[in-house]
């Protein structure tokens, strides 16, 4: 193999960080709704997303899968692989110089199964080839001979069942006490709810591409959201100095879970080092259903005590999560499904069980609002239950129990951040309903099933919703967030480097903002990320909002001082007394007036800065401690109708309060909100991912029910509550995961006051929503 094959640089269009100036005639600077960075490259067509990389010298890559959730493997062949034409390298456990095992949360995952396969799909081996197709054959060639196992597929049976792994099959339990366990209220209610297992469903399937380096290291272009972990994890594996390898983040395709699975990008790296060419891997989309994680399915019960006033005494709940083969983000899950069992709502007393445990099942892991989904959908199904008890209004009863800033966790945390729990439930509550459908043909499209539905008017049911939600932001129990970012000045453009990955919540723009608004300088850049820079974290729970925004803010002030000081110093006054505004510098006393550009006068300035938030610990033996950073809130109120005999379900609206802190850039906060929302109705409606016997069948995404625009409702964003948060940069909160975590609440709900049916399982199935004898 030629030099040149062996430093190849991949060929892409345009920079996937880079942002394009912003008009002058456009506002700039925080609160304005400026356009996102990268809309004109994606509209382009130029975006460069990990799938469409080429390098010199391409080979391209396929992985050998598992076709049992459970089974002991006792022999691989791959001579026949290694034969064919055109294959140039075959990989398997033998060929794993470094540590065997990776994972996200806990380090207990095989990049290739040795002896035992734990779930449908695992990774087997994987071939390098001239041609993808060459590869895929080869991948199918390798002779793999199973003794086939019974999975353990239930997780209530994982208690008692043979340990699925060396760790065991409890993964971690978390007994939370608060209050008196003697107290009892004059009403109980009880139920028991089944969440079920949703996949991330990317629009693009993951792909990346591995270009080895002459010093012997390797290059991995790949969608990844947390470059810097990426990378240690592939060093580890591949025997090598984290400084040998390199992770250059590609355009990412939206992310709404931990968007590139390890287990994609580990097999690349090794194929490239042991042929010494690049190597490229676009996965079908059967190849991402198999490989990534997916939200824990959960098993819920609950007990509600309450007063004859509606006021909760006690809440007691057992909650086991399916964390499926391998441990994942499993344990961070559990806790904010225990710390967030009693929802936003003041309860002096709480008794929770939390577990989560391995199965044979695919492995589930970090997926937008883990944990607090699942019991959200459950806590307000009590709520329902425990109104229609007592003859209560269901918004009522939950306001009587909203909690507020100053009141405290079943953690035993208090609530120190802006609370407007009640605020919230009222916009919603006195916003207008939506007009009744009209009986006439021409409006035939408003009845559940679309315009082709097969329902009759008459038996059309409309019923309204309530649902309350909470999530926390960024890192839990003692980790350490922390993120870095440099601001570099030259010829009157702006640069920011910074490793926080822009996933489709637009840190971009931020970045951008932030640097517009503290220099008054329009044209700025966002550099392209890779493990060369400073480490800036994962993508999720608002983490770059909070503290990669901060570190851009803390450095572009640094250099907004070095700007500022010689004027300051000239006129005798501090650079307090100086403000920009509009590109223009200005005094108080409107002595000093100039131009950012004439006070640069070809100045080069910059400055590196870091972020970190106040320290979290961990929750003890009886689930209490300061575990969270902060928290934001949220109240929907669904509207839909429901054909009773048919079971179809159309959402109607959902309107929608949220506690956001500060708006930084209304239209992308909306966009934020709305498609947060629509992905909570496709929890609610829609989107279940099924395993009989450990097995994912249909794993595409005509068998995975996706909700479509004509699924999509009418959104109403009522209210943004706008009670900044003292601790975070901007006093901005995280948006997009809360109406996640509420909208399929807010769903059920609505379809339980159209039926009567206590609809205690999501997705929710035609037959919950059927009424007989109507």
């Amino acid at each position: 193999m030629s030099n040149d094959a062996a430093t190849a640089t991949p060929a892409v269009t345009g920079t996937a960080g880079d942002a394009a100036p912003a008009p002058e005639a456009l506002p700039h600077g925080l609160g304005v709704s400026l356009p996102s960075a990268d809309a004109r490259a994606k509209s382009e067509g130029t975006f460069p997303y990990a799938a469409d990389l080429w390098a010199e010298g391409l080979l391209w890559a396929a992985v050998l899968r598992s076709p049992h959730p459970h089974a002991r493997i006792v022999s691989i062949d791959t001579s026949h692989a290694r034969e064919m034409p055109g294959v140039r390298a075959v990989v398997t456990h033998e060929d794993v110089p470094g540590t065997p095992l990776h994972g996200r949360g806990r380090i207990d995952r095989p990049v290739f199964a040795s002896e035992v396969v734990r779930h449908h799909g695992e990774p087997i081996a994987a071939v390098a080839a001239d041609h993808p197709d060459t590869a895929r054959m080869a991948a199918a060639a390798v002779i793999v001979e199973y003794e086939v196992l019974d999975p353990v597929i239930d997780p209530e049976q994982a208690f008692e069942a043979e340990p699925l792994h060396p760790d065991g099959n409890l993964i971690r339990h978390i007994p939370l006490r608060h209050g008196d366990p003697e107290a009892s209220g004059e009403v109980v209610v009880e139920g028991q709810y089944r969440i079920g297992r949703q996949d991330p469903a990317p629009i693009g399937a993951e792909a990346g591409l591995a270009v080895p380096r002459p010093d012997g290291g390797v290059e991995l272009y790949i969608g990844s959201t947390d470059p810097h972990t990426d990378r240690d994890t592939a060093a580890a594996v591949y025997g090598l100095a984290p400084d040998r390898v390199k992770i250059v983040v590609t355009g990412v395709p939206g992310a709404t879970a931990d968007r590139e699975d390890q287990g994609f990008q580990l097999p690349l790296g090794l194929l490239a080092l042991k042929t010494g060419c690049p190597v490229k891997l676009t996965a079908t989309r059967e190849e991402s259903f198999l490989g990534h994680a997916h939200r824990h399915p959960t098993l819920l019960r609950y007990r509600h005590h309450a007063d004859a006033e509606g006021r909760l005494v006690k809440v007691e709940a057992q909650i086991l999560l399916d964390g499926g083969a391998y441990a994942d983000t499993s344990s961070e899950a559990l806790a904010a499904a225990v710390s967030f069992a009693c929802g936003p709502y003041v309860v002096p007393n709480a008794f929770i069980e939390g577990w989560v445990v391995r199965t044979n099942n695919p492995p589930s892991g970090h997926v937008r609002g883990e944990g607090a989904m699942q019991v959200c959908a459950a806590y307000e199904a009590q709520m329902d239950k425990l109104a229609k008890k007592l003859g209560l209004d269901p918004a009522e009863l939950r306001m009587r129990n909203v909690m507020s800033t100053g009141d405290v966790l079943p953690t035993g945390q208090s609530v120190t951040c802006p609370a407007p729990v009640a605020e919230l439930l009222e916009a919603v509550r006195e916003f207008p309903l939506p007009a009744l459908p009209k009986d006439t043909p021409e409006e035939e499209w408003l009845l559940p099933g679309g315009p082709e539905g097969a329902g009759e008017p008459g038996a059309v049911r409309r019923g309204v919703g309530y649902g309350l939600g909470m999530v926390h932001m960024l890192g839990a129990e003692g980790a350490d967030e922390v993120s870095t970012a440099t601001v570099k000045v030259h010829d009157g453009i702006a640069t920011v480097l910074c490793a926080a990955v822009d996933t489709g919540q637009g840190f971009s723009t931020l970045a951008r903002q932030i640097v517009q608004e503290t220099l008054g300088i329009d044209e700025v850049h966002i550099a392209q990320v890779d493990t060369d820079q400073p480490p800036a974290g994962a993508g999720c729970r608002g983490r770059h909002t909070w503290v990669s925004g901060g570190a851009v803010e803390r450095a572009a002030k640094m250099v907004r001082t070095q700007l500022l000081q010689p004027l300051a110093h000239k006129f005798g006054m501090s650079t307090e007394l100086l403000q920009i505004t509009d590109g223009k510098i200005t005094s108080y006393d409107g002595v000093l007036s100039t131009t950012v550009a004439e006070a640069l006068d070809g100045k080069e300035l910059w400055a590196t800065a870091q972020c970190r938030p106040h320290p979290t610990e961990p929750l003890d033996g009886a689930g209490q401690g300061d575990a969270f950073v902060g928290m934001a809130f949220c109240a929907i109120r669904a509207v839909v109708d429901v054909d009773i005999e048919l079971g179809s379900v159309r959402v109607v609206e959902l309107a929608i309060a949220q506690d956001v802190g500060r708006v930084l850039n209304p239209a992308q906060l909306a966009a934020r909100i709305e498609a947060g929302a629509t992905q909570g109705v496709g929890i609610a409606l829609t989107e279940n991912l099924r395993t009989p016997r450990g097995l994912i069948r249909h794993p595409d995404l005509t068998g995975y029910s996706l909700p479509t625009a004509l699924d999509a409702p009418d959104i109403r964003i009522v209210k943004l509550v706008e009670e900044r948060d003292v601790v975070a940069p901007f006093g901005a909160k995280a948006a997009s995961a809360v109406p996640v975590v509420t909208s399929p609440a807010a769903v059920a709900s609505a379809v339980r006051a159209a039926t009567g049916r206590p609809v205690n399982r999501l997705p929710i199935r035609p037959q919950a929503a059927v009424v007989t004898g109507a």
